[in-house]
């Protein structure tokens, strides 16, 4: 089980600090905690329902709500204020952060590519 032992937010850069009792500490941006929160909006109830949320770029940690001893609310400035960030998914996404991120850019890179494609049919 991983604890958290300090939040600190950088309203400038737009990265949360998470530092656990280990000693260990990550920088999380806030487009990063927002296009991966665990909330169902976002996560789907089931990995083929999961969300892909974009255009996050310039979004921001408004509030950050603690919630007992296990986890805390991130509210961001778009309105979302639904997942609850727990230790232990925090500390996942920090260590994964690198495959995460890459995973989510090849997504929005098909997205796009999907997206700006039109199927064209010649009829003789």
């Amino acid at each position: 089980m991983y604890q958290v032992t300090k939040l600190h937010y950088h309203t400038l850069s737009k990265v949360l600090d998470v530092y656990f009792e280990d000693g260990s500490y990550y920088c999380l941006k806030a487009e990063y905690l927002r296009t991966h929160s665990p909330s169902a909006e976002v996560q789907g109830h089931t990995p083929a329902q999961k969300q892909l949320v974009l255009n996050k770029q310039s979004v921001s940690i408004k509030a950050i709500e603690p919630i007992g001893h296990y986890a805390a609310r991130l509210i961001f400035d778009d309105g979302h204020e639904s997942g609850l960030f727990s230790w232990q998914y925090l500390h996942t996404i920090a260590t994964q952060h690198d495959k995460l991120w890459q995973e989510y850019l090849d997504a929005v890179e098909k997205h796009h590519a999907k997206k700006d494609s039109v199927p064209i049919k010649f009829v003789p």
